[in-house]
């Protein structure tokens, strides 16, 4: 037996819970964990990120410390074939034969293996399984995602994880010339970025790019947490000739790359012209809602729910004495108050992330009555890098690790204060950390019932629509009280996701231009244009992502409404939300699956 086979050995019994252990050897349930330990033991060898991420590359595993995922076109035809395969062993297992959460974990992973293989099949540039159809962008690619996992998911605490941080560092500049190899292969059947996508990406790549090694934050990662652990070795000179010798060359080809494919870009921002483009969105809006609808219904939906949102903070506006204006306009107003806003200074900032703190801390103590089971991991509010903060998301979420070693992490982006005033903050809050995405998913890394295969899965429609439900939760309890433009600050957030359905049919289906999607952004909701940009650019490159958090949030609503109408007075918030939860991140049919199973068994309790 070679050092592989081993590692997968020491794998499979790591990945192991009790709950899935209790399987009859020979049963369907115990041949269906069985493929799922294997095809996570191939994904972990396949994509030594995910180890990290989860916190599993250590011990038996530990060389996958030293690696990142390799990035070419044989490697993609390869996941590509991975896939097809489990999709077929997936299916040979007798579903008729499962029950309880072995049903929700064979519907969970077959769902995903499926629109995986529709898309690759479909599709041959791009990502084509997950709705990013462009290698390179403004937010797809290493020069974006690698610095930030090298410095925040890398543990450093020994030698063995500083030298594996530098052959993550060499192996970094493989990458690099590895999406150039993909994307070169994709402009060549006419799937180039907009040139404004590449516009923001070249930006952010010349910045890197300009760094020098004293500066960077990929030498000085390993300068600073080597010296915070007093870890002896010439990092830095070692850190440096890698970065100059292998990294910066391999950007540069990257940028040059960029540069000349930019002649060619046009201006149009849906994927409607792309390869299949209609079909492609379609797909992308599976992969992203998990929800069979339609684009037409998305632009319905938003059309509608802007009209009634808009409606319900006019009301509120106008008791606050401000009835003067669109909508937007006033949301405008408010959002350039001086009493709405920080100073744009790093004092302020640190201020800033201090009073989230504080929401954390007083929507802790009132979650009791709404939730029987809460997680153990810890929640961290950071600053999103200065380095990339320019093409990031406004805030984003990173799960904690399954040993409890690193916390979540609420991601706030501070470029400009203008972008983050006052009354928005306490609903970004309840979003991206509690009852929102830390809750969901630190839960789900949590639950000794789901195998490692689901921890690694992530469906956006499930997640993000908890996200968005938990900030309407919040109203009901009772954290807007006495704080009307703090509700507004809510509905605006609703607001800004039933005005993402509109923009995105819009620019993907019904040929929007990227103008008209920023001017009916910046119309509804009042915010910066550069803020609308920012957004509008986004969805460009991530068609059908924008639309989960609402279409997400609908079917989470409706699934409680379903459960309040059916058991009346047994009804009970904790119940519903422990069984949404502890069944861990589903498509919306199988969470509907779950939740009917909760209404059933507390009918006949």
């Amino acid at each position: 037996m070679d050092r592989r086979q081993l590692l997968l050995g020491a794998l499979a019994s790591a990945l192991a819970t009790p709950a899935l252990a209790q399987a009859q050897a020979g049963s369907e349930a115990a041949k269906m964990n069985a493929l799922f330990d294997r095809i996570m033991q191939e994904t972990l060898q396949r994509y030594p990120e995910y180890a990290t991420s989860l916190g599993l590359d250590k011990g038996a595993m530990a060389g996958l410390k030293s690696r990142l995922g390799e990035v070419s076109l044989q490697a993609l035809a390869k996941d590509k074939a991975d896939n097809s395969r489990y999709v077929t062993e997936l299916k040979a297992i007798d579903r008729s034969k499962l029950s309880g959460m072995d049903v929700i974990n064979y519907d969970t992973v077959l769902f995903t293996l499926e629109t995986s293989d529709k898309g690759n099949k479909a599709f041959n540039y791009g990502n084509s399984a997950s709705g990013a159809p462009y290698v390179l962008s403004q937010l797809t690619g290493s020069y974006q995602q690698t610095p930030d996992f090298l410095d925040t998911q890398h543990g450093i605490e020994t030698a063995a994880d500083a030298e594996a941080y530098l052959s993550r560092l060499s192996a970094f500049a493989k990458v690099l010339d590895g999406e150039v190899e993909i994307a070169r292969h994709d402009v060549g059947i006419g799937v180039i970025p907009p040139d404004f996508a590449i516009d923001r990406a070249l930006t952010t790549m010349r910045n890197i790019h300009g760094e020098p090694a004293s500066k960077s934050s990929l030498v000085q990662s390993v300068v600073r947490r080597t010296k915070a652990k007093t870890i002896a070795g010439d990092w830095e000179a070692r850190a440096t000739k890698i970065y100059e010798a292998e990294v910066l060359p391999a950007l540069g080809r990257q940028i040059a790359f960029m540069e000349d494919i930019r002649k060619s870009a046009v201006h149009d921002a849906g994927v409607w012209r792309l390869p299949k483009g209609g079909e492609y969105y379609t797909v992308s809006l599976l992969n992203y809602t998990t929800a069979t609808i339609t684009p037409d219904e998305i632009h319905a939906t938003g059309l509608r729910l802007v009209d009634s949102i808009s409606k319900e903070m006019d009301a509120i506006f106008k008791s606050q004495g401000m009835s003067e204006g669109s909508v937007g306009a006033r949301l405008q107003q408010l959002s350039k108050r001086p009493d709405q806003l920080y100073a744009d200074t790093d004092e302020a900032k640190v201020e800033l992330i201090n009073d989230l703190n504080k929401l954390v801390k007083e929507i802790e103590v009132k979650l009791a009555p709404y939730f029987g089971q809460l997680p153990k991991a810890p929640l961290e509010i950071r600053r999103v890098p200065k380095s990339i903060e320019a093409g990031a998301p406004g805030g984003y979420y990173n799960i904690p690790t399954l040993d409890g070693s690193r916390p979540g992490i609420y991601w706030i982006n501070l470029r400009n204060s203008a972008e983050n005033p006052k009354f928005g903050l306490k609903t970004l809050t309840y979003h991206e950390g509690i009852p929102g995405h830390h809750l969901q998913l630190a839960l789900n890394n949590e639950s000794q019932g789901i195998p490692l295969i689901r921890k690694a899965i992530g469906f956006s429609g499930y997640s993000e629509g908890w996200a968005l439900y938990s900030e309407e939760l919040a109203v009901e309890m009772g954290m807007y009280k006495d704080d009307p433009f703090g509700h507004v600050g809510q509905l605006q957030a609703a607001l800004f996701r039933a005005v993402r359905l509109v923009v995105d049919s819009g620019m993907h289906h019904k040929k929007w231009s990227r103008e008209q999607a920023v001017k009916y952004f910046v119309d509804h909701l009042g915010q910066e244009e550069a803020t609308a940009i920012t957004e509008i650019e986004r969805y460009c490159v991530w068609p059908g992502q924008a639309c989960s958090y609402m279409v997400g949030k609908l079917t989470w609503l409706r699934l409680r409404d379903k459960a309040r109408t059916s058991l009346g007075a047994k009804f009970d918030y904790r119940k519903f939300h422990d069984v949404g939860l502890l069944s861990g991140g589903t498509p919306l049919t199988v969470l509907e699956n779950a939740i009917d199973g909760y209404i059933a068994g507390a009918k006949s309790a």
